[in-house]
């Protein structure tokens, strides 16, 4: 086999792991055919090259991905894909109002079957037993449990 084959066949597997580490994440296609094409490449330059070659060949394919690999992170190609909100919900939205049975309010939003209401001039969510209730319609709270609020059209 010659050389430029052999070299050809190891880009090819650079490209794949490449492809693999910074665009298709998880153990797919793309990582077996690179892994792959770097053995056949490394096991072709043994096997027509020489022991000499092939550790020549096996030493420089691990230089040179692991100086791609990190040139690849360095430029950044992970920041402009990661993601980059924050997450400002509450777990306990309840904590600190005074919300109880009986309180009056609003439909913001069409509760089907859950929503935003309008309590005690306090915006939190609010669930149904199955009904569905337009928005500004007038709303009476019948249960308070941990952190679900619910409620039905008022009577």
């Amino acid at each position: 086999m010659s050389w430029l084959l052999i070299i050809i066949l190891i880009f090819v597997g650079l490209v794949f792991l490449l492809l693999e580490v910074l665009i298709i994440p998880g153990t797919t296609l793309a990582a077996i055919v690179g892994f792959g094409t770097l053995f056949i490449g490394i096991w072709q330059a043994y096997a027509s090259k020489g022991i000499v070659a092939g550790h020549i060949t096996l030493g420089s394919t691990i230089v040179v991905t692991i100086v791609s690999l990190y040139f690849s992170f360095k430029s950044g190609t992970w920041k402009r894909m990661a993601l980059k909100s924050t997450i400002d919900g509450k777990m306990d939205q309840l904590h600190g109002l005074d919300i109880k049975v009986g309180d009056e309010g609003t439909s913001v939003s069409r509760l089907a079957p859950s929503g935003k209401a309008l309590i005690n001039n306090e915006l939190i969510e609010v669930h149904t037993f199955g009904e569905f209730i337009d928005q500004e319609k007038e709303l009476t709270v019948i249960s308070v449990q941990d952190n679900k609020i619910t409620v039905t059209l008022k009577k």
